[in-house]
């Protein structure tokens, strides 16, 4: 299925602190969600957790979430479908 409506997504900026003592979303920082992973930042690792915990907190298929931007950056854009911004921000607990 090949997705082409980006109203359909939330872009999400993302922070990854990768061989962290724990996976965790650690706050925010500005409009940037701060998430901690233990996964190493080689081979994908950490990228993956990231994936992984996302897909756990906001209860959706890992193939819901997209790395847009910044692979091998700790500052990333994830491109998350078929859930709404607001729906995102509430999940992951967005300050108002």
């Amino acid at each position: 299925m090949e997705r082409e409506k980006e109203q359909d997504s939330t872009i999400l900026p993302v922070i990854v602190h990768p061989k962290a003592s724990e996976d965790r979303i650690a706050g925010f920082h500005g409009e940037a969600l701060k998430v901690k992973v233990t996964a190493p930042p080689t081979g994908g690792k950490a990228n993956q957790r990231l994936v992984e915990i996302l897909a756990d907190q906001l209860n959706i298929a890992k193939s819901n979430i997209e790395i847009i931007q910044g692979h091998t950056s700790r500052k990333k854009v994830v491109r998350i479908w078929n859930v709404s911004p607001q729906e995102v921000r509430h999940t992951l607990g967005f300050p108002s």
